[in-house]
């Protein structure tokens, strides 16, 4: 399993952000992976979000949503979580919306980890203990410690 620490700080989560609309949260992550690294700039990475969005929703329900793109010339792997105050449509499969929020924006030649990671993303978001304790955080601190602490459910607490 890959360690989220690996490729989130807590300088890229962000606590009780007022958005109104998916592309406002998408303008949101772009700004705060573009803030603490060299590597990537906001519209860089909004336009790799964004034109991930437009092939289809990255919500997955409960209200989570899981963002992803790639990015020419990228060397790391970037992340960055955002808890909104309150939440936007997703056009998620569920309708919920959306207030917990994983980007992940990955080298463009970088399939098999851009997939791994996804999939231990989604694992993680059916943990419903989980996904309550980050709706109630109040810092970026606490929801980074939960967000990098996290280990796989060992009994059946999960929201599916």
């Amino acid at each position: 399993m890959i360690q989220l620490s690996d490729f989130i700080s807590a300088d890229n989560v962000a606590c009780g952000i007022r958005a109104t609309s998916r592309k406002r949260v998408l303008e949101v992550l772009g700004d705060v992976l573009a803030e603490n690294s060299e590597e990537v700039s906001a519209p860089a990475v909004f336009s790799s979000l964004h034109t991930r969005e437009r092939l289809g929703s990255t919500g997955i329900g409960y209200g989570i949503a899981i963002p992803h793109g790639r990015i020419e010339g990228l060397k790391t792997v970037l992340g960055a979580f955002v808890q909104l105050e309150s939440g936007v449509d997703f056009d998620s499969p569920d309708k919920q919306s959306v207030d917990l929020l994983f980007a992940l924006i990955v080298p463009e030649d970088s399939t098999e980890i851009h997939l791994k990671l996804l999939a231990q993303l989604s694992l993680m978001f059916k943990d419903k203990a989980l996904c309550d304790q980050l709706r109630l955080a109040k810092s970026r601190q606490s929801l980074h410690d939960l967000l990098t602490k996290w280990q796989p459910l060992t009994n059946d607490t999960t929201t599916s």
